[in-house]
């Protein structure tokens, strides 16, 4: 099979890169093994617009955000599902810092914070220090999109089931060769599987591990996001994502006693409704650390791109990168400074 590229890996970023490419008139061909508990099929998919203890805007947020809420719905039109909805994230202050810090911001950021009437959520949770609310923020469907994206590809031939081997791949000149099959170039949307990549493994990667408990609340309001040093976010199935730790040293990607009961003790002291854990995952992120994307081309390589390291802001971040490279490869346009991955020239072409 001759195809225009093919992307390794069906992640966020593989999902969005091979459609916007597939917009763009290319025939694309999909690797990727298929795996229960990848990094995008255990996040929370939730797109916030500020962040840290500061609460201030998250990088370029004017302009990724929006730029994803017209990518997503218009990927969940074309495929038949409903991918985003607005869910707003209450924020239970747990410190009277916390409290502090958000009233201090509140006049300065009239446009992502506003106050709460806290009678409203008196019979839900335990209330220490007050609540604000972060709006607009939005969940992503990504399990639903994963699924119905990797069904399209299927259907149109563009998917190979099975895990992607070096030795299986020649590189050259002017192009790909990869079990017989041709292409132009090669992009790695991998994972965490970057980190040995050996043309892009000196990236600065920073993966770290996550945990999440899915919970049945019965009786919680499924119209937004909770966060008191935990997020308790809307899941599928009527149930709840409640994490999630960043943990730089494991041995291991096997959820934990400690999370586990951590965890479940902080649900205790916050809701004052009966809870059921139903399950208990956990996965590794490919951040990096920079905290900005890896997008574009080997600087010797030029057939072989990466699209990588979006981290936790992956559901704001990959709509519009996606985008960049796909324009960057149809048309020679740029690709934003801060992301493009030949700012790591000298260290790539070692």
């Amino acid at each position: 099979m001759q195809v225009d590229t093919i992307i390794i890996g069906q992640g966020l970023c593989g999902t969005m890169l091979s459609w916007h490419l597939m917009k763009a008139g290319q025939q694309v061909m999909v690797i990727d093994e298929s795996k229960p508990f990848s990094a995008t099929k255990v996040a929370s998919g939730v797109i916030n617009p500020v962040t840290g203890r500061r609460i201030v805007r998250t990088w370029e947020i004017e302009l990724f955000m929006p730029f994803a809420v017209n990518a997503y719905t218009e990927l969940g039109k074309e495929l038949g599902v409903h991918l985003i909805d607005q869910c707003n994230i209450l924020d239970f202050h747990s410190t009277p810092q916390n409290k502090i810090a958000f009233s201090e911001r509140l006049p300065k950021e009239t446009t992502y914070l506003s106050e709460v009437d806290e009678k409203t959520w008196e019979p839900y949770f335990h209330l220490l220090f007050g609540v604000g609310e972060i709006h607009p923020c939005w969940l992503i469907q990504l399990q639903e999109m994963l699924n119905a994206f990797r069904k399209k590809l299927t259907q149109q031939n563009a998917l190979v089931e099975e895990r992607f081997q070096w030795e299986d791949c020649i590189i050259e000149p002017n192009g790909i060769e990869w079990k017989g099959n041709k292409a132009n170039q090669i992009i790695f949307c991998e994972g965490t599987a970057g980190v040995t990549n050996p043309y892009f493994e000196l990236l600065p990667y920073a993966s770290n591990k996550g945990e999440a408990l899915i919970v049945s609340i019965p009786d919680l309001p499924r119209n937004n996001i909770y966060k008191q040093g935990i997020s308790v976010v809307p899941w599928k199935d009527k149930l709840f994502w409640v994490g999630s730790t960043y943990e730089w040293k494991y041995e291991d990607l096997n959820p934990t006693p400690s999370f586990l009961d951590k965890t479940t003790q902080q649900l205790q002291n916050w809701l004052k409704l009966p809870f059921e854990i139903v399950n208990h995952i956990a996965s590794e992120r490919p951040a990096n650390v920079e905290r900005r994307p890896f997008v574009g081309f080997h600087p010797i390589q030029k057939n072989i791109g990466v699209f990588n390291g979006t981290g936790t802001k992956g559901c704001s971040l990959a709509p519009y990168f996606a985008y960049q490279l796909t324009q960057h490869i149809m048309n020679g346009e740029p690709i934003h400074p801060l992301a493009d991955v030949q700012r790591f020239k000298n260290i790539l072409s070692r």
